[in-house]
């Protein structure tokens, strides 16, 4: 069993001791706030058509969600209805869960050096899905790549987006940030 008091994980760690010092000198900040750092790191899971037909298939997201993260993850439910689609409002579509502090830093150090190598064909994630304002979105078509999902109980492969929200300012702030993390972009 892990002693929680005084478990810190280990990109907080890179983060304090290399990665604060390397930003500060690139991009020559003044002040120690001024440099960039996680906000925090939102996952979805949307069920689409599947929750229409069968409402456990969002329950099932839930679950999966929940076990990825660490952290128990919420119900995302319609917000109106869409007769096209046989959406009602308040019916579940999928899960969510938003992750900060340690449990933040542990996921994205298991997203890096676990789940990452484990796509198949992978050749690095985008470096154009940034947003302008420093915060930076991926998806990953299965989330069966995750350890913590045993391959043998999954009913449904889901897709799965990823949101990391960063405090930088610009982009490239923000991609220096993740670099210094090891994360492994393509362009």
């Amino acid at each position: 069993m892990l002693d929680t008091a005084t478990y810190t994980p280990r990109l907080r760690t890179e983060f304090r001791d290399r990665v604060k010092g390397a930003l500060k000198e690139e991009f020559g900040y003044k002040n120690e706030m001024q440099i960039p750092r996680l906000d925090k790191i939102v996952l979805n899971i949307g069920c689409g058509s599947e929750a229409v037909r069968d409402s456990k298939k969002a329950k099932s997201a839930q679950d999966d969600l929940t076990t990825i993260a660490g952290q128990k993850a919420v119900v995302t439910l319609a917000k109106k209805s869409i007769a096209g689609f046989r959406v009602r409002e308040q019916m579940p579509l999928g899960a969510k869960v938003t992750l900060r502090g340690d449990r933040m830093y542990e996921f994205l150090d298991r997203l890096i050096t676990v789940a990452m190598p484990r796509i198949r064909d992978f050749r690095g994630v985008s470096g154009k899905s940034f947003d302008g304002r420093g915060n930076y979105a991926t998806g990953l078509k299965e989330h069966i790549v995750f350890p913590e999902i045993n391959f043998d109980k999954v009913d449904e492969v889901w897709g799965m987006d990823i949101v990391i929200c960063t405090t930088a300012k610009t982009d490239a702030e923000a991609k220096a940030l993740l670099k210094h993390f090891n994360m492994p972009f393509n362009s």
